[in-house]
């Protein structure tokens, strides 16, 4: 019988170490094509191998690793998740779920279970997005997705992404190569912390993910006109701030009127003195749902009330466009895979949406995918404070676990 929650010690071990491997002396910083990311492969490419896998890393840097069928020519499940952080990330975000899955395929191999399908597990290196601003480059890799307008993207020191690349040992021109055949590639599974506090409230450990939000992004800045805090009428004033601030108000509302989310989480003021009426302010939208239409229809109201804000008080708004994704809805076979397991584990399922974006997103693009969220500490991730349990984990690895062993081929 498995033992899941010494399997879990191990893992909430593993991440201990491996959360200790950062760019910064202060904080968890470990970003794609870096001395760390390099280590961190090493590390992780050590456990795999000691897990009884075949292990190797492709040419966009991702960690791989295999446990191969008996049967040579069998089809093949994907699972991962990445090993790169936000600044000042937390240690469960992404690792979590590529360090389960090791010891999870550990215990498979002590037991001389045969799957009839060879599993493949990649630690992705690029999910964040955090030093090139362009997120799932790891993932988008596989899926043959590199545009060539990428080799001229640089991070904050200058520095080309075919540049790092090369310093990691790799080749812009060979990243190509790391596009997977999928013509044998059944579907992809991925293990995640929730990063939101649903399951805490509805005290589950896992849950199913229905769908993974399509998000848009937008700068918009606003241009009235500076002047002097005590000398212009209140009448008389194209105060840009003051258009803003109306403006957030309106996303606030017609996002709850649509059942949608949308955060202004950006604002530039100037001049920015204490005594001038504000003469340009610029914020950031970031409107998502699951379903597009939805998202597109609180898009098109926001904007539309935005603009009359705009010539009521007499200045002028500019917006540019800097992100857009669709949404992705689980397969639905995979997540009744998934409701099962939990079932078996003698957990109520709760099936709920991913806000945040994750690999699946662009390996939807070849195969067939779901998601098993795991509750963590008030919700909280991209943050030191991020939390889980190791019953937890042990509640994940069991569900992972039959999950795997009733995978339809």
């Amino acid at each position: 019988m498995t033992d899941y929650g010494k399997i879990a010690q191990q893992v909430m071990s593993r991440c201990d170490e491996l959360g200790k491997i950062s760019q910064s002396d202060e904080y968890l910083d470990r970003r794609y094509l870096t001395a760390e990311h390099k280590q961190a492969n090493e590390l992780v490419g050590g456990w795999m191998t000691q897990a009884g896998m075949q292990t190797w890393q492709d040419e966009a840097g991702n960690l791989c690793g295999r446990l191969e069928s008996k049967t040579p020519n069998a089809p093949r499940y994907l699972i991962g998740s990445h090993l790169d952080t936000v600044p000042n990330g937390g240690k469960y975000d992404g690792m979590l779920g590529v360090i389960t899955p090791i010891s999870l395929i550990q215990a498979i191999t002590d037991q001389s279970v045969e799957l009839p399908f060879h599993l493949d597990l990649v630690g992705f290196g690029d999910e964040e997005g955090t030093r090139f601003r362009s997120t799932l480059l790891g993932s988008r890799a596989l899926t043959g997705q590199w545009p060539a307008e990428w080799r001229d993207v640089e991070d904050s020191d200058g520095v080309s992404l075919p540049d790092a690349l090369k310093t990691f040992g790799l080749d812009f021109d060979n990243v190509k190569n790391a596009a997977i055949d999928n013509s044998n590639l059944l579907g992809y599974l991925e293990f995640h912390i929730e990063q939101g506090p649903v399951l805490e409230d509805e005290d589950l450990p896992v849950g199913v993910v229905s769908a993974i939000a399509g998000a848009k992004r937008f700068d918009l800045a606003v241009k009235g006109m500076a002047g002097h805090a005590g000398t212009v009428p209140m009448p008389l004033r194209q105060d840009a701030l003051c258009a803003v601030s109306e403006m957030i108000l309106v996303v606030e509302k017609v996002a709850k009127e649509h059942g949608i989310v949308a955060t202004v989480g950006q604002i530039n003021n100037r001049p920015n003195g204490v005594n001038v009426i504000s003469g340009n302010t610029q914020f950031s939208l970031d409107i998502r749902s699951e379903f597009d239409e939805k998202r597109d229809a609180g898009l098109a109201q926001i904007m539309a009330e935005i603009h009359t804000i705009a010539a009521r008080r007499n200045v002028t708004l500019d917006m540019t466009q800097t992100h857009s994704a669709t949404a992705v809805h689980c397969d639905p076979a995979l997540q009744g895979v998934l409701r099962n397991a939990i079932e078996h584990a003698g957990h109520r399922v709760l099936t709920l949406p991913s806000g945040a974006g994750h690999d699946a997103m662009a390996i939807a693009d070849i195969c067939p995918v779901a998601m098993l969220f795991m509750r963590c500490d008030k919700g909280i991730s991209h943050n030191p404070a991020e939390a889980i349990t190791t019953p937890d984990v042990a509640v994940a690895l069991e569900v992972l676990d039959h999950a795997i062993r009733n995978l339809n081929i």
